[in-house]
This record gives structure tokens, sequence and C-alpha cells, in this order.
């Protein structure tokens, strides 16, 4: 009987395109997924976006677009991501569904019933300006540890100290720059330290649910005072209008916390799915066969061990079977990615290249294994690792081999393979049993480790045959037939361990064989009478020089670039980084904007950089903008040049603008726009 599963990654926050940490854990549960289904296991794989919150509210405002607007904007450029990735959910979804909207309130009302809700009065910051209660992240000021100024609400990244945002020296949101006020209001809380939860969560999170290092974490927070009583905290789960996401039941201008929505994100979409397929959602989910499987980063572990069970436990609902916890991707020995840097990937500029997908489907699962443990993307071991095991071990195998069957049997493999080929093939089918509990664990290095010590033994069997001097022998043809086709059929083992991992090939080598897809259970068969299609070359070496381009910085890529002249104007001479990073690019907030007397040219901006303080910049714009078209802007400026004494007064920065040499000419001039989601203070990099 078939396992039933139910499994899900990660929603990614709907305020921009897919990162290289989103693919490789996308990549990760695919492959297990693909494993299973090569197994005849039933699975339904699904994700969302996680499309709510006052980040992707304010976004939106900023963008003059709806946040609904936003989000599908977002959503409609994930599909080259995960069709280039070969990454095959069976549904993507939005939290923002009707279906999400009705689940969220239907688990609130059961948290409800079950005395788990309770309401308090909270004082918080609020920001006057914009008539909002500011998130931890939207208030800045100095650190109350270490006076660094523009730290966050919550903690400081200079000095690492934790905080609440009312101990910060001279706050300020960092939405309007204006000083925040305390203001009470009524707050909705998940009593999670009720002793039903405490006890339920010290079970849930020690009963093999999770990986012993997760386990282990998780049980410091359950630490227990003189009294006995357990030290988890309530969970604050409203926020106050103006909100972009779930309004709660009977509370009007209260909406959920977006991580309480988020992850029933997972439900609504496996809904949306099951609806469409015309199956019962809620007979699905209650079959105690199903199993719920969950692959996140181990950034969010407190959300899914903590929050997310007790909320489905205390509703009425399944509770997760497992949750997977992976590690970060680091670049060259541990080096945090940044793109400025040229040491980030973009996972897009990977597919424009022309870079082989599944070259990096192979090398991350090269490394995956079941601990939490970080990844290191090292282009040299990547290019060693694709050149030498998928080309030099596996491919070379076919290329070894085919053309011999095409040319001196008509592509027909023999049906005796000889003793020894024989003994090779029932070797490599041995060992699919190991394989196959290797690709469960999900300890996906140690898999690829197996199958290229087989890949091994069967280059070894060529060696010592040599189907090429085989060839040149008279009265040798049956020989050669066995040793070509044990190769072939070998290579056809190697292929079914490897499609969880590479599908794309898997594919186009069953086309080559002339064979169905390969299911986990032809491992124990052997193809026997049968032809095989000409041979076509499957796979290229890596190009180091593309490895160059990808990690490329933006910067040399500009000067390097072979293109006409832009605006009229050659490519300035080249300067290296240490030159541009000199320079510090800000986003700024245009607060107004206004005619500068006894000038024709100018206008005098009044400039937000998320300092706690406002610039006055002169622009030379004024003949193509109007003051009112620039007020509440966001822009990019140069916020570390001289202050310059003008007649008209001091300028203390520079905005950014684009245009012809020609400033006259068609199109003009146009001062720079940041992206949605960028904030006063941001440094453009």
């Amino acid at each position: 009987m078939s396992r039933k599963l139910f499994v899900t990654t990660a929603l990614p926050y709907a305020n921009g395109p897919f990162h290289i940490g989103h693919i490789m854990e996308y990549i990760q549960a695919d492959t297990w997924v693909r494993f299973q289904r090569m197994r005849g296991e039933e699975v339904n794989f699904v994700c969302a976006d996680d499309a709510h919150g006052a980040a992707m509210m304010i976004a939106a405002e900023r963008a003059g677009v709806t946040p609904q607007a936003l989000v599908a904007g977002i959503a409609a450029g994930r599909k080259p991501y995960l069709d280039g990735f070969h990454i095959a959910f069976d549904n993507w979804s939005s939290t923002d569904s009707p279906e999400n909207h009705a689940l969220a309130r239907d688990i609130y009302r059961a948290l409800r019933s079950n005395d788990l809700i309770e309401t308090r009065s909270v004082e918080q910051f609020y920001d006057p300006e914009k008539g909002m209660f500011l998130a931890d992240r939207f208030i800045k000021g100095e650190c109350p540890n270490c006076g660094a100024k523009d730290q966050y609400g919550d903690n400081c990244e200079v000095c690492g100290a934790v905080y609440t945002p009312t101990e910060l020296r001279n706050p300020y949101s960092a939405i309007s720059g204006a000083t925040p006020v305390l203001r009470t209001s009524e707050h909705f809380f998940f009593r999670l330290s009720d002793p039903r939860c405490v006890e339920f969560l010290e079970e849930w999170t020690q009963n093999g649910r999770l990986q012993p290092e997760v386990a282990n974490k998780v049980r410091e927070w359950f630490k227990r005072d003189a009294s006995g009583k357990a030290a988890l905290a309530d969970w604050d789960i409203s926020r106050e209008a103006p909100y972009f996401g779930i309004e709660i039941p009977d509370a009007p201008g209260k909406y959920f916390y977006v991580w309480l929505d988020a992850p029933v994100g997972y439900l609504a979409s496996l809904k949306n799915l099951l609806d469409r397929n015309g199956v019962d959602f809620d007979a699905y989910l209650a079959d105690p066969a199903l199993e719920q499987v969950h692959f996140i980063g181990k950034d969010i572990v407190t959300f899914h061990t903590l929050f997310w069970p007790a909320m489905l436990k205390f509703s009425g609902r399944k509770i997760p079977d497992r949750i997977f916890v992976h590690g970060f991707l680091t670049v060259n020995n541990g080096e945090k990615m940044s793109k400025s840097r040229g040491t980030g990937i973009s996972p897009l500029k990977y597919l424009e290249l022309g870079l082989n997908a599944e070259w990096l489907r192979y090398y991350l699962a090269a490394k995956l294994n079941a601990r939490v443990e970080d990844l290191d993307f090292n282009p040299e071991d990547f290019i060693a690792r694709v050149n030498s095991d998928l080309v030099g071990k596996y491919i070379n195998i076919a290329s070894r081999a085919a053309g011999f069957l095409s040319k001196r049997f008509g592509g027909r493999l023999s049906a005796d393979l000889g003793v020894e080929g024989r003994a090779l093939l029932d070797g490599l089918r041995a060992h699919g049993g190991t394989v196959a509990e290797l690709y469960e664990e999900r300890e996906f290095a140690k898999a690829l480790r197996e199958v290229m010590l087989l890949a091994d033994r069967v280059n070894e069997y060529v060696d010592r045959h040599k189907p090429w001097e085989l060839a040149r022998q008279d009265g040798m043809d049956s020989a050669l037939h066995d040793v070509c086709s044990v190769c072939i059929e070998a290579f056809r083992l190697l292929t079914l361990y490897l499609k969880p991992v590479l599908p794309a090939l898997a594919a186009q080598v069953e086309a080559f064989l002339r064979i169905e897809p390969l299911q986990w259970a032809d491992a124990s068969r052997a193809l026997g009478h049968h032809t095989i299609g000409p041979y076509q070359h499957l796979m290229q070496r890596v190009d180091p020089k593309l490895l160059d381009a990808l990690f490329e910085a933006p910067a040399a890529a500009a000067t390097a670039a072979a293109l006409p002249p832009p605006g009229g104007e050659d490519i300035a001479p080249q300067i290296s980084a240490d030159e541009f990073f000199k320079v510090d690019l800000r986003i700024a907030r245009i607060v107004s904007a206004e005619a500068v007397e006894g000038s024709t040219k100018l206008l005098r901006l009044t400039l937000d950089v998320g300092e706690g303080r406002h610039r006055n910049v002169f622009s030379g714009i004024a003949a193509h903008y109007k003051p009112a078209d620039l007020a509440g802007k966001l822009t990019v400026m140069v916020a570390n040049l001289a202050p310059r004494k003008m007649k008209f007064g001091v300028s203390e920065g520079m905005v950014l603008a684009a245009s012809d040499a020609d400033e006259k000419a068609t199109p003009g001039v146009y001062v720079l726009e940041p992206f949605p989601g960028a904030v006063p203070g941001m440094r453009v990099r």
C-alpha cells in the first residue's frame, strides 16, 4: 500500500523574486518528493506566496499600487525560476486566497472556543504622521547599549544587544521619520503558556518529529522556574489597522499577525488543489495514514515547532509528522553572500547565462544531508564535481558504448552480457536499497557518493575490456556486443538512481533508451531484448568562464559589457571596487519639494535619509518635475558627499537621476526610484 504524503516548503515573502536560498530549499524538497513518487507514493507538494503584513502594505503604497497588485506582480515572475530548475510543485497559491481567509478564521474560532485566546492592553509606538502602530522593525533610533545610530527597534546590528522599542534613544518612525508616541491598544494573544499547550509541545517536539539538534535546541525553551512553570510566553497574534492581512472575526480594525495566517497557507494551497481535483479536503486530512511534512530553513524553527503545531492541535486539526530543517547557503568557505562584492548567486542570472540547471541541482544535492548544516558554494568545487562526476564518470559510460551499438548492432542490446557483466549489474542492483534508504533520510550527499562509486565500478569494467580495442579485432563482435550492452544497462541503473536529482537529464536518457519513465521498481528488472535509439551527447562540461560571469560584481559587469555608448556618452574609465564602495548611496524619501526663488533650474528637496533628521538638497531638475510630483517619493542620493554652499543655501548631498548627455533631448531627466520595499536609510550596494 502506498504512502500518502502532504509536503510543503516555507512560503517566500511576496516582496521580491526568489533568491538562491529559496532555490536550494525547493531543490531539496523536490528531490525528496520525486524519489517518493518514483516509489509509487501518493504525494501532494504545495507552496504559496506569503502575501500579508505591514511591509507589504507600505511597499505597495510606495509603488502606487494595491497590495494585491504588488503580490500578483511578484507571483507572475515565479514560473521561470521553478520551471528553470525543474521544481515541480503541484500547486502554488497565496495567503491572500479565499481559502486562506476562511481557514485562518476557522482555526482562530476553534482556538477561541478552546479558551486559548485572550485580550490585553498593550502599549506600543504609534506614528502620528502615518496614523499607524509601528512594528519593531519600523522603529529606529540609537542603541541603548552602545549608542549606535539607526538601529532597529528589537536589536542592534552593531553590538548585538536585544531590547524593546521603548528602550531606544531618540526613536523615529522608519516609515515617515516622525517621532513616535506611545499609545495603548487592545491585542489578541494565543495562550501558548497554557499548561495544555506546554504539555503537548514538550511531548511533540521530543518524539522524533524533529532532527536531534533541533529537538535539543527546542528543549531549552521549556526550561522551568522554581515553581515548575515552563518559560513559554503567550503569542501576540493581532495587529492594528491599517494592515494588509486577514481581519479577525468579531474585531473590526484588528488583523491577524502575518505569522498566524502564513502557515495556514500550507493548508489553503492544499485545499485549493484538492477542490480543483474533486477531492474532499477534510476527509483527506482526516486520513490517519496521511503524513504531513514541512521543509524549512533554520531561521523559522520557532514558528514551525511551537506556534504552528499548537495552532493545529488545539483547533482540532492534523499536526505535522515531520519538520525537516536545513541550514543556509554560503560562498567560498563560509563567506556571506553579497551581490555588491560579486559573491552572491542570482538564480535567474544563472539560467540566463546558460548554466545547466541540473549542474546546480547535482552540486547542492551532493552537499545536502539530514542535519542542520550550512552549505558552501565553491566555484572550483562546483566545476570539479560536475565535470568529474556527471560528465567524466556517469555520462562517459553511455558515450563510450552507444556508438558501437548503433554502428555495429543496429542499437540492439545483447541478451547474454557475459558472466562478469551480469555480476557487475547484479552488484549495481543490490545497492538500490541502500540508495533508496539514503534518499528517504534526506542523506542526498551520501546517496550520490554511493552512485558515483557504482559508476567507478562500471568505468573500471570498461577500462578492463576496452571496447574500442575489441572493435578493431576480428572475431570479437560478440564480446564487443556484450560489453557495450552491459554499459548501457549499467547506465540505465545509474540514471534511475540519479533521477530524483536530475529529472530532465533522466527524461533525455529515457528517450535515448526508448523506455518508459523510470520507476524505482525498475532497478530489479533488466532491459533484455531491446533496441535503443541513436546517441546524442547528453551534457556538456562546465566552462569556468560561465562561473566567472555568474560571480562578476555588478560594477565590473557594467564596464565589461560590449554595449554601444548609452545616452550619448561613453562608459567612464574603469574604477576599483574600493573606489566604488567609498560612495555611500542611500534610499531617501522626498519629504517635500519646492521651487527656488531666483532660479529656473533648481528645486529645493527636503530628504529623509533615515537619520532622524531631514537634509536639504538642491537639484537641477526644475525643468523636468513639478514639486508636487516629487513629494512622498523614494529616490537614491549620495549621502557622504561633502556639503556644498550655494547662493540659495547649503546642499547636503546629491539626488541621482538618469539622462541623455544632452539633458534637453528626449527622453529627458529621470530621478531614480527604487524598487518597492526599500525604506529610507537603506544602503544601495
